[in-house]
C-alpha cells in the first residue's frame, strides 16, 4: 500500500510537509522562540541626550537601577574603581547594540566628565599616567544595549567619587566613594 492520500504523489506530500514545517518555525522564531517571550523593552524616550548625543530613557524610580562608586587606592599602580549596583546586570561583552531591557546594560566611567572606558563588570583600574594632580571627579552611567542612557525624573543615572592625586608621580593619597 504506497503511503500517499489518493491523487497526491509522494513530491506533493513532502512539499506540504515542508512548508508546514516552515510554518512552525517561523511561528516560534516570531514569538520569541523556545517558549519564553521577548524581552519588553521599557521606558520612554526623551529629548533630553548626554554630551556624546545618548538620548535619556525615563523610567520609573521603582524600576530603576542603582549605582554607586568607590575608589580606593592601590599604592604605585593607580586606582581601583568599583561599582555597586542594584537592580542592573551587565550585558556580555560582546553584545550588539539592540532592545532596551529593563535592568540590563553597561556602564560608562568618566574622569572629570571625560569617557575613560565602557564598562561590562563592577570594577575598573585606573592607572596614573590617566590621572594628574589635583582633585578629580569619577562619575559612573547607566546605559542600555539601545545606548540610550537610564535616567529618573529627567537624570541619568549614575553616581560620582572624587579622588585626589598628590606630588609629581600622582601618587593617590585618598579615598573617594560616592553614589547617585
Amino acid at each position: 500500500m504506497p503511503w500517499t492520500t489518493p491523487g497526491l504523489s509522494w513530491m506533493r506530500v513532502a512539499l506540504f510537509a515542508a512548508l508546514a514545517l516552515c510554518a512552525v518555525l517561523v511561528g516560534v522564531v516570531a514569538c520569541g522562540g523556545g517558549g519564553g517571550h521577548a524581552p519588553r523593552q521599557v521606558g520612554r524616550l526623551l529629548e533630553t541626550a548626554d554630551e556624546e548625543g545618548h538620548r535619556y530613557r525615563q523610567i520609573d524610580q521603582q524600576d530603576a537601577p542603582e549605582v554607586g562608586v568607590e575608589v580606593t587606592t592601590d599604592t604605585g599602580k593607580g586606582w581601583d574603581v568599583r561599582l555597586a549596583l542594584r537592580r542592573f546586570s551587565f550585558s556580555p561583552a560582546r553584545t550588539a547594540p539592540g532592545s532596551a531591557v529593563a535592568g540590563h546594560g553597561y556602564a560608562q566611567l568618566y574622569l572629570d566628565g571625560r569617557p575613560v572606558a565602557r564598562l561590562r563588570a563592577d570594577g575598573y583600574r585606573l592607572p596614573l599616567t590617566r590621572v594628574t594632580r589635583g582633585t578629580h571627579h569619577v562619575t559612573a552611567r547607566l546605559y542600555a544595549d539601545d545606548r540610550t542612557v537610564w535616567a529618573v525624573e529627567g537624570r541619568p543615572v549614575e553616581a560620582t567619587a572624587d579622588l585626589t592625586a598628590s606630588g609629581a608621580d600622582t601618587t593617590p593619597d585618598a579615598t573617594g566613594t560616592g553614589s547617585k
